[in-house]
């Protein structure tokens, strides 16, 4: 590809080359969009992740030599090769973040795009299934038809040999650093795709692409390929550091809105609560147990019937659903309901989608590409269920059209990427396949956010992409199976869903299936007695114990109950670990909730991949079990058992212990007893069942609240702030009103707290902002960590300081 001329404009470069022409745009100094097509013209489509006004007037420079252009922003650089369009990517001192191999790097491949075509006939034929993951539909009735032409896309590069590649979403694999292997990117039960990829050299590249995609850096090379596009479109981002990565994509995906402050606190679930009674029972059997809870979950199957997606409770079932929740709120707790976008014909709901032309071919599916579609499916949403007080929706099955789970052998990656994204194709433009979940949580948003600022909107969702997050969205990993195998690979897909910028991400405590049915390959648990195997008992709390450090801190699953008592009675090492990990989480509220209050107003990420942090560290890079929750604490899940196999056969010989790295730039503080040791060394730290080993960074502070049952509970009481000396430090503390959108119009506080390690002067700021119901007054109980205080998820054992904090700027000696 030959640059054969090239025009500057006001806010973009346009080179024409031998082999069509390309854009780049810069968007800020920090990201530049790269277009390129083979059409006359460049799409004038509107994007569905990157929001309208994301562009910036931003000034550019180009500069010409004999073998090169360089087009170039404040903080990045492209050298382009005249006679091969090659790009080299560079920051503002010409170091080289990555290049497209020398003989460029980009590539169009025209091909057909097929359209299925439905009969709908009054005998169309409709094929309904049930299986493990709900109801399906296929329609018998189509022929496919040539649509238009469109390209596939491919993206080379050549990466450096050290640099390590994380993001891509969440997927089954357990990859951590992705050099040196593949991704097939399509929505399934476990997959949750975001096409976004963030390297440690400090660049990011989102690719604005809605279809099937692979990634590959393996022996077929280096690049990203989209399957139908009109034209290749990405954005190129630099950090360096990953954060600034992070808030580069969320300036272009938008803000990630608070979710409310009760959905960081428990959340019990299970499939399934069968009836109001049943509900209730267990929340007040969790009130009378002193057992913290904040949210119960309703899963599938709470209409009436058959009437699959129905968006209304079976009165039977469900009696008086206005009075359930009433007696809900009452013992403060706070109720999710399972949605689908897929509904059974004999409801109302379904009545009213296919009259208005809102259903897909398989005549089942609502359209959520369709705008008046997702107003009617909010409508309905509001009618049934939200005008009876309900407070979260848990939008399940957001990758409709998924085809494999069935049969007893899985079938091979390449076979089940064909059999998914074939069925997709089926009743969804090929080019938007990836799409659904997107527009699906877009349609839940606006319509919450139409009807009411009251009530902060919050949608668990099993299917994700970039620019989700903008819609108050939290993506768990699928219907996982019960093994250590699973637990030890959802660390990573986590992190990887995460460093994507889309920060709310979870996992099934104790995962869904622990049965195996050896004619389903998906149903592949070890642990046929459930919660009576002592084996699975030990594998549910180091799950537990590892979800405490998630984003949203949720159990659920089939085959065996999962509230706290059925894990053993209290005195038993499993229930009072699994109380003690409750009681650290909502300890540690006012932590949570303050970095919450960073990923909405500062672009933070909560849960962090090492290089977060650590990226100077190159000891980091592959580690794929150990991650930063927030700027405080190393988080280090136990993934192998110690105790007990399948069916409570004891574990001999094992020690109780686990390897810990411990990144260099800093100390690191043993939270349970408070030693402290220096960073950029492996360590073996005792890891017995009641302790998940787990490290605080000295210059850290980490307040700290009373044991609640509930995040609301006890709003005026002391907060305990730990100072882990060793470095300086500063930590602000976000508060505002809970569950309403005032926080948009400046109704919330911040205090920023300071420590200066060298004269050991601990600073309160003067506090900033003011909303309604704020706590002017404060006690702060003050601890200096060490082995002797301030260390487990009890109060310290005396204060350094205690100090009555007002709201004006403070500062204490310690």
């Amino acid at each position: 590809m030959r640059i054969c001329k090239y025009e500057t404009n006001n806010d973009y470069l346009l080179l024409i080359t031998s082999k069509g022409k390309i854009k780049l745009e810069p968007f800020t100094e920090d990201i530049i969009r790269i277009v390129y097509t083979l059409e006359d013209n460049f799409s004038n489509k509107d994007s569905l992740i990157v929001r309208k006004n994301a562009k910036e007037g931003i000034s550019y420079n180009v500069i010409e030599t004999d073998d090169e252009l360089k087009f170039s922003t404040k903080n990045l650089q492209i050298s382009i090769n005249k006679e091969t369009g090659a790009f080299t990517y560079m920051d503002a001192n010409r170091q080289i973040l990555v290049r497209e191999p020398e003989k460029g790097g980009k590539i169009l491949t025209p091909v057909d795009v097929e359209k299925t075509v439905f009969e709908f006939e009054e005998d169309a034929q409709i094929e309904v299934k049930y299986s493990a993951d709900g109801m399906r539909a296929e329609s018998q009735n189509y022929k496919k038809k040539i649509d238009r032409t469109a390209y596939h896309t491919k993206l080379s590069f050549e990466w450096d040999e050290e640099e390590a590649l994380y993001g891509l979403g969440s997927h089954e694999e357990g990859i951590m650093n992705l050099r040196g292997h593949h991704r097939y990117l399509y929505q399934q039960n476990m997959k949750a795709v975001v096409p976004m990829l963030v390297s440690t050299k400090g660049y990011g590249l989102l690719i604005d692409s809605y279809s099937l995609m692979i990634f590959r850096d393996d022996i077929y090379g280096s690049y990203i390929w989209t399957d139908v596009d009109d034209e290749m479109d990405f954005y190129f981002i630099y950090g360096p550091s990953l954060d600034k990565i992070v808030q580069n994509y969320r300036h272009l995906t938008g803000k990630t809105p608070m979710l409310p402050k009760w959905a960081f606190g428990y959340v019990q679930s299970k499939e399934r609560y069968k009836t109001q009674k049943e509900l209730l029972e267990v929340v007040e059997e969790y009130r009378e147990r002193k057992i913290p809870l904040d949210v119960i979950v309703l899963d599938w199957q709470s209409w009436p019937g058959k009437l699959w997606g129905e968006k209304v409770l079976d009165k039977e079932r469900f009696p008086d659903p206005e009075g359930m929740m009433d007696d809900l709120h009452s013992m403060n707790a706070r109720l999710m309901v399972s949605i689908w976008p897929i509904m059974n014909a004999g409801g109302t709901n379904h009545k009213e989608m296919k009259e208005k032309g809102f259903l897909l071919g398989n005549q089942a599916t609502y359209n959520a590409f369709d705008e008046k579609a997702r107003k009617l499916y909010w409508e309905q949403a509001y009618n049934g269920l939200f005008s009876k007080g309900i407070d979260a929706w848990w939008c399940d099955c957001t990758e409709p059209f998924e085809a494999d789970w069935k049969g007893e052998v899985k079938p091979e990656p390449e076979e089940r990427l064909k059999i998914n994204t074939e069925e997709a194709k089926k009743y969804l433009d090929p080019e938007y396949v990836n799409a659904y979940s997107l527009l699906h949580s877009k349609g839940i948003y606006e319509g919450q956010r139409n009807t009411t600022d009251d009530k902060r909107v919050i949608n668990l969702t099993r299917s994700a992409y970039a620019g989700q997050h903008r819609y108050g969205t939290i993506t768990w990993s699928g219907d996982i199976t019960a093994k250590w195998e699973t637990l030890k690979k959802q660390i990573p897909e986590g992190l990887n869903f995460c460093v994507t910028g889309e920060p709310y991400w979870t996992t099934d405590i104790g995962a869904f299936f622990t049965k195996n049915k050896p004619d389903l390959w998906f149903w592949d648990g070890d642990y046929n007695d459930g919660c009576n195997d002592l084996g699975y008992r030990e594998l549910y709390v180091r799950w537990f114990q590892y979800a405490a450090f998630l984003p949203m801190f949720r159990s659920h699953g089939t085959d065996t109950p999962r509230e706290v008592w059925r894990f053993g009675e209290s005195g038993s090492i499993f229930y009072n670990t699994l109380l003690r990990f409750l009681k650290l989480r909502y300890r540690l509220m006012p932590y949570i909730y303050s970095v919450a209050g960073m990923v909405t107003h500062m672009d933070y990420t909560m849960m962090r991949v090492l290089a977060f942090d650590f990226r100077s560290d190159k000891e980091v890079y592959n580690i794929s079990d150990q991650f930063m929750f927030g700027p405080a604490f190393l988080v280090n899940p136990v993934t192998d058992p110690m105790y007990y196999g399948p069916n409570s056969c004891p574990i001999e010989g094992v020690d109780k212990t686990r390897s810990v790295y411990l990144p260099k730039g800093c100390d690191w503080y043993d939270f349970w007893t408070g030693q402290r040791i220096e960073g950029g060394q492996k360590i073996t730290t005792q890891a017995p069942l009641e302790i998940m080993p787990l490290f605080v960074k000295s210059g850290s502070i980490v307040p700290m609240g009373p044991e609640i049952q509930y995040v609301d509970e006890k709003k005026e009481a002391a907060i305990e702030l730990r100072i882990y000396p060793g470095q300086d430090a500063i930590f602000t503390i976000y508060e505002d009103e809970g569950d309403n959108y005032n926080y948009e119009k400046g109704k919330y506080s911040e205090t920023v707290i300071k420590w200066n390690d060298q004269s050991s002067i601990l600073t309160f700021e003067k506090r900033k902002g003011h909303f309604n119901g704020i706590i002017e007054e404060r006690t702060y109980k003050i601890v200096l960590v060490s082995e002797a205080n301030g260390y487990g998820v009890e109060e310290a054992k005396k204060y350094d300081k205690v100090v009555n904090y007002k709201g004006e700027k403070i500062e204490l000696q310690l």
